[in-house]
């Protein structure tokens, strides 16, 4: 089994407060800062990004605190993204798939569900579209049509060590990544868990398709994971906390997640 180098790369921040983080509010509703992450997998033989964050003139129009593009951040890491080949997109929400078009040379992984969402019926509605950007979504339909999108359906292997699992729920195609790491099975959740508290409490961040889905889906998260300390949710500020830096000089920038958290 092929063991992978896994890393979260921090882009953007914000300030926000507990009861916009989940359903129903929160009774103590003190603050609860959101990270913006893309995350780099890597061995010898393959490099993989998974998602691809937004840019700066959309982190001005949805008012985040822009730190650096995410090909500035993979930059930094010794990774060029015009040279990436393969990039799995988690789900097509504005900061997930947001400079897509900095991949020049990637096949994008995405599951058949999440493209019939973000073209389809339920679009019509404020509450399941406001996380999208129609640029983004024809951008890519457009890169359908040049035969660089690669669909799946459910669960599939992209390489050895490394595969995509649907879960649904906060939109209808999200998809985790499963990743063979020296620590064993990591699963990078994204937006499946937006914090820890999320799948730890069972409660639901307020965009959401479905609830139902949603709360299933910890349980898969939990069965896919060597243990529950090998999931890393998708916007946690805990992350940058419980992970070492790769070198001094990425400190609060990038954390490496296939070796023991710090705290």
């Amino acid at each position: 089994m092929e063991t992978y180098e896994v890393f979260a790369i921090r882009y953007a921040t914000r300030d926000a407060l507990r009861a916009s983080h989940f359903i129903g509010g929160d009774p103590h509703d003190g603050p609860m800062p959101m990270d913006y992450f893309v995350w780099l997998v890597r061995n010898a033989d393959r490099t993989f990004v998974v998602d691809t964050g937004f840019s700066a003139a959309m982190a001005e129009k949805r008012k985040r605190t822009f730190l650096r593009t995410p090909t500035e951040g993979l930059a930094l890491m010794g990774v060029d993204a015009k040279a990436v080949k393969d990039v799995v997109i988690t789900h097509m929400h504005y900061d997930h798939v947001g400079t897509f078009f900095d991949f020049p040379a990637a096949e994008f992984h995405l599951q058949d569900l999440e493209m019939n969402f973000a073209t389809g019926r339920y679009m019509r509605h404020g509450r399941f579209s406001h996380g999208y950007e129609v640029e983004d979504v024809v951008g890519m339909v457009r890169l359908v049509f040049g035969h660089r999108v690669r669909f799946h359906a459910g669960s599939a292997e992209l390489a050895p060590g490394i595969s995509v699992h649907h879960i649904g729920g906060h939109t209808m195609g999200l998809q985790c990544v499963r990743v063979a790491s020296a620590r064993g099975w990591l699963v990078l959740a994204s937006d499946c868990s937006h914090y820890y508290e999320h799948m730890e409490t069972g409660r639901v961040f307020p965009t959401t398709f479905h609830v139902g889905d949603t709360v299933e889906g910890y349980d898969k998260l939990r069965a896919l994971a060597e243990s529950p300390q090998h999931i890393i949710p998708g916007h946690d500020p805990l992350v940058m906390k419980r992970y070492p830096a790769p070198s001094k000089a990425l400190e609060g920038i990038a954390v490496r997640l296939d070796v023991p958290p710090v705290g």
